[in-house]
C-alpha cells in the first residue's frame, strides 16, 4: 500500500512540475486521478478545467502526450470540465512556444529526426488505402461543417471577417488567377476532392477541358453527380498512371499525402505531364520552420501516411525534375481561421454527427479540428502556394496580374462579398 501511494504521489509531482514549467500565463485547473487539484498560470482569462479519470490515463499523458492525449480524450479518460478541448490545447501550445527546455527539446528533435529518416514509399496501393481511410467515410459527415462546395482545404481570407463561403470562393479565385488560364487550356486537378475547384476552373476554360483525379470512391461519385455532363471530367486514378500533356496543373491539399520518399516521383511525373509553356500550382500544408513531422496520433487516426514538409524538403525535388519555382506565397493564419469555422460548425451540428458515427468518433473529430487549429495558430504550420513553370517567361514579372485577373472576371472579392451579404438579408 505505501509504495502504491508513493507511486501515485510521484505521478502528481511530475505532472505539477511539467505543467508549472510551461504554463505561466492563463488559468488552468487540473484535477488528477487522485482528486488533487492543481492550479497553473497567473489566473488571467477564462478558466480551463480538466480532469484525468484514472491513474493510467495520467501516466499515459506524462509518458507520451503526443499520442495518448488524443486517445484519452476519445475514450473519455481525459475530460474538459470548463472550456473545451481547443482551449486546453491552445493554452499549452501558446505557453510552450515561449519556453525553452534545451534537454527536452534536443530529445524531441532527435526522435523526430529519426522518424523523418523512416520514409515508406507511398505506392499506389498504399495511397488508395490511406485516402480511403479518411475520405471514404460517409460524405454526410463532411457536409456538416464544410461549405456548400465541399472545399476541404485552407480558405483564403481577404478579410478576416469573411464567412466560410466567401473565403472558399476567394481561394478558388486566387488559384485561378495564379494559373493565368486561357479559354482553350487543358487543366489537370490532382487530388480533386469533391470537384468544386475543377468546376470553378471549367468556367475559365470554356473551349478547353478540366480533368480531376482522385483515389476516393466517395469523392468521385459526388464530383460526377454535382458536375453533370457539361462540367469537368473525373477519374479514379493515381497521378503516376496519367498520360498526355496539360497546359495547367493544380494540386490542392493532396501533396500532404505523397510522402518524402515519393517527392521525386511526384514532380517528375508532373514535369512529364506539363506542357513546355505550362504552369503548375501546388497548394500544400507545410512547416514554416524547416523539415516537418507528423504526430503519431494524426498518422494513426486521421491521415495515415501523411507528412507536412518544410520548403527545404520540397524545392530540391522541383529543381531535380527540371522545373522552376516561379513564386512562393505563404498563407500563415488562414488555415487557423478555416479550422475554427469548421470546428464551430461541427460542434453546432454534433447531434447530427452522432446519427452517423459513435461518440468516440465524434470526440476524435473534435480533437482533430481543435488540435489542428491550435497548431496553425501557435506552432509552425502554414500553407505554401508554390507556382512552378518550365520556362522563366511564362508568367508576368510581378504579382499585379493576380488582382487584375480577379477584377477582369468580375469576381473580385468585394463585389462577391457584398452580393452574398445582400442575398442573405
Amino acid at each position: 500500500m505505501p509504495s502504491h501511494i508513493g507511486r501515485l504521489a510521484l505521478g502528481d509531482r511530475i505532472l505539477r512540475k511539467a505543467l508549472s514549467e510551461i504554463v505561466h500565463i492563463g488559468n488552468l485547473l487540473v484535477c488528477t486521478a487522485r482528486g488533487v487539484q492543481m492550479r497553473f498560470g497567473d489566473g488571467t482569462g477564462a478558466r480551463v478545467s480538466v480532469r484525468f479519470m484514472d491513474r493510467r490515463a495520467q501516466w499515459a499523458f506524462l509518458i507520451d502526450a503526443d499520442m495518448r492525449l488524443g486517445e484519452l480524450y476519445m475514450d473519455g479518460r481525459f475530460i474538459v470540465e470548463e472550456g473545451n478541448i481547443y482551449d486546453f490545447i491552445a493554452l499549452i501550445l501558446r505557453e510552450a512556444q515561449n519556453e525553452t527546455h534545451p534537454l527536452i527539446a534536443r530529445l524531441i528533435d532527435g526522435i523526430r529526426a529519426k522518424c523523418r529518416k523512416i520514409r515508406i514509399p507511398n505506392l499506389p496501393g498504399r495511397s488508395r488505402h490511406n485516402v480511403a481511410h479518411h475520405y471514404d467515410i460517409d460524405g454526410r459527415l463532411f457536409a456538416l461543417f464544410l461549405d456548400e462546395d465541399r472545399q476541404y482545404s485552407c480558405a483564403y481570407f481577404e478579410d478576416q471577417q469573411d464567412d466560410l463561403e466567401e473565403a472558399q470562393a476567394a481561394k478558388k479565385r486566387h488559384l485561378a488567377a495564379k494559373l493565368t488560364l486561357q479559354p482553350h487550356h487543358r487543366v489537370l486537378d490532382i487530388g480533386c476532392g469533391w470537384g468544386g475547384l475543377a468546376r470553378h476552373l471549367q468556367r475559365h476554360v470554356p473551349q478547353g477541358e478540366v480533368l480531376g483525379i482522385t483515389l476516393s470512391q466517395e469523392q468521385l461519385a459526388y464530383a460526377r453527380a454535382a458536375s453533370g455532363s457539361c462540367g469537368p471530367s473525373f477519374k479514379l486514378q493515381d497521378y503516376r498512371h496519367l498520360s498526355g500533356r496539360f497546359d495547367r496543373i493544380v494540386s490542392v491539399g493532396m501533396f500532404e499525402h505523397v510522402g518524402p520518399a515519393s517527392y521525386d516521383t511526384f514532380f517528375k511525373t508532373c514535369s512529364r505531364l506539363l506542357e513546355d509553356d505550362g504552369v503548375m500550382l501546388l497548394h500544400t500544408i507545410g512547416c514554416a520552420a524547416g523539415p516537418g513531422f507528423t504526430t503519431p496520433w494524426l498518422d494513426k487516426y486521421i491521415f495515415p501516411g501523411g507528412y507536412v514538409p518544410g520548403l527545404s524538403e520540397i524545392l530540391p525535388h522541383i529543381e531535380s525534375a527540371g522545373l522552376r519555382v516561379a513564386d512562393v506565397e505563404v498563407l500563415r493564419l488562414h488555415y487557423a481561421f478555416t479550422l475554427k469555422i469548421w470546428r464551430d460548425r461541427f460542434m453546432a451540428r454534433r447531434s447530427e454527427a452522432m446519427k452517423l458515427c459513435d461518440e468516440r468518433f465524434c470526440r476524435m473529430w473534435e480533437f482533430y479540428l481543435a488540435a489542428a487549429e491550435a497548431a496553425f495558430r501557435y506552432e509552425d504550420l502554414a500553407v505554401f502556394q508554390i507556382q512552378i513553370t518550365r520556362r522563366n517567361n511564362v508568367l508576368p514579372i510581378t504579382r499585379n496580374y493576380i488582382g487584375e485577373r480577379k477584377r477582369a472576371t468580375g469576381q473580385f472579392s468585394i463585389k462577391v462579398g457584398t452580393a452574398l451579404k445582400i442575398g442573405r438579408e
